[in-house]
């Protein structure tokens, strides 16, 4: 009794139970549904083939990335939308968005490097601004004592 009760029971289907042509048996198809369409098994191969039917690069590397970030730049600054700049370089805007955000926070550790690097280069350019100007006055007071030395040879003191 057992036996029988399992032998009822429909089984899961496994692969090797689909025909040649990619449906099931006719015993185990789906039967319809309310709206009246049959329940057709669907084609793992068909659910993943890309839509548009030429696959688009997922990645770039950080020049290609760069490239592209300055492309768009320089059309911008050419007076062409940013819009039209991010379309012509192939991205979306949310893409071109990521990016510059991801290029900033990359610049940033540059930027306070520089940033210390100019007040360096601000304290070295003041201390030579001192020195400059106390070389200067030793040549202004150089140049006065040979031109009063100058003036006693030709007498006209």
């Amino acid at each position: 009794m057992a036996d029988e009760e399992n032998l009822e029971q429909p089984q899961p289907m496994t692969v090797t139970e689909t025909e040649s042509d990619g449906t099931a048996p006719a015993s185990r198809k789906r039967g319809s549904s309310a709206n009246g369409k049959s329940g057709a098994p669907l084609s793992r191969a068909k659910t993943m083939e890309p839509v548009s039917g030429k696959a688009k690069p997922r990645r770039y590397s950080d020049t290609e990335r760069a490239e592209k970030l300055a492309q768009i730049e320089t059309r911008a600054s050419e007076g062409e939308t940013l819009k039209a700049a991010i379309k012509e370089a192939g991205i979306s805007e949310q893409t071109f968005y990521q990016w510059k955000r991801a290029a900033g926070a990359a610049m940033e550790p540059k930027a306070k490097a520089e940033a210390s690097a100019v007040v360096d280069t601000l304290a070295d350019l003041i201390a030579l601004e001192e020195e400059n100007k106390l070389l200067r006055i030793q040549l202004a007071e150089k140049l006065r004592a040979e031109n009063a030395e100058l003036r006693k040879r030709l007498g006209l003191d």
